[in-house]
């Protein structure tokens, strides 16, 4: 028996004891996801409910407005099973075909994509703009042009600032400026009709069959013509100019050859660039050169190493002597070669010009 002085409290067990104990109330489930919510939301969670079924928001918004007041325990028994369902998941899958495809995105073979897209069906879960957001800004335009006035400037509407200028710079100007005037119609569009809209654009993207190249008709010949001979370079561009001059234009605009290099390179990549060529190949390509603009490449190489590398480079093309035509060509092309694959490799990047022909 425990002694108590006069007009000393009871220990708190025996307190605990007579006191009513309070038992958490018994929720349904969707008013626990409504209570879980409220919860991550005051704590300042951004939870993405845009991307639930609309009758989904519909369901838990009216559920959120028929809660009124939930006691301490109910709240913490609520939040306690939601941490363990939380602490019992082992793996989370995405949602439905078009969640999963997302998750694969770049991993699986676009044309397997675009036909599963299909599968999927226009009307999917999620935001169809986010991914029109990705297209290339040329793809938009071309869709721009397709399009009504009134869809182009919903869609324009729902780029980013700088994504929205690249898609007016793809289109003739009367167009851009029709599109740009009915943007100031677009006040009363319903939030429905967007979404709509959304998805019809995006419905067009699956449409479009999967390209067999990656790279554009003019990219691929000029890709062919920068390992080719001078003299088989000029012939076929000189033919393409009598049987398509816009399209020969495009291949030259593709085309990089040696002489093109104190034009196109930054002068502090050049020693990254020898770094990747033989030496014996180097001193051929530059005792090589004869044209007055191989020349200047050359000057242009030993202006921007070392004085002293220079000077050997020099030596060496001294004891070289004369060279083959076909040699210096074949050097040559394997030093573009290594400028390519520094390109492809995001380590240098050509200088842009207005006139990338020389």
């Amino acid at each position: 028996m425990v002694q108590m002085s006069p007009g000393a409290q009871a220990p708190a067990t025996e307190q605990e004891t007579d006191a009513p104990r309070v038992v958490p109330r018994n929720l349904s489930n969707r008013e626990k996801a409504a209570v879980v919510v409220r919860l991550l939301l005051n704590e300042g969670a951004d939870i993405p409910l845009e991307e639930l079924p609309d009758l989904l928001q519909e369901q838990l918004t009216q559920q959120l407005g028929q809660m009124g007041l939930v006691d301490r325990v109910t709240l913490g028994a609520v939040a306690q099973e939601f941490a363990d369902a939380l602490d019992g998941v082992g793996l989370s899958f995405p949602h439905g075909l078009a969640g999963a495809l997302d998750a694969v995105n770049g991993k699986i073979a676009p044309a397997t994509a675009a036909r599963l897209r299909k599968v999927a069906g226009v009307r999917q879960i999620g935001d169809p703009w986010q991914r029109l957001r990705e297209v290339p800004a040329e793809d938009l335009a071309e869709m721009a042009t397709a399009e009504s006035t009134e869809v182009a400037a919903v869609m324009l509407s729902k780029l980013e600032t700088a994504k929205a200028a690249q898609l007016l710079s793809h289109l003739p100007g009367p167009t851009a400026r029709r599109i740009t005037y009915a943007v100031s119609k677009t006040a009363n569009v319903t939030p429905e009709a967007v979404e709509r809209i959304g998805w019809s654009l995006a419905a067009q993207l699956d449409q479009r069959p999967e390209p067999a190249f990656s790279d554009g008709p003019g990219a691929r010949v000029g890709a062919i013509l920068n390992q080719s001979a001078a003299a088989t370079r000029d012939g076929l561009l000189t033919a393409l100019d009598e049987e398509d001059a816009e399209f020969a234009d495009t291949v030259r605009q593709s085309i990089f050859i040696f002489s093109h290099v104190p034009s196109r390179i930054q002068p502090r990549d050049i020693p990254a660039i020898l770094r990747g060529v033989d030496q014996a190949v180097l001193v051929t390509a530059l005792a090589g050169a004869g044209t007055g603009e191989d020349l200047a490449a050359v000057e242009f190489v030993l202006a921007n190493i070392s004085s002293r590398m220079a000077d050997n480079l020099r030596e060496e093309m001294a004891e070289r002597g004369k060279v083959k035509h076909s040699d210096a060509e074949d050097a040559m092309s394997q030093i573009v070669a290594a400028i390519r694959a520094l390109l492809d490799e995001g380590t240098i990047s050509l200088v842009e010009t207005d006139e990338s022909e020389e």
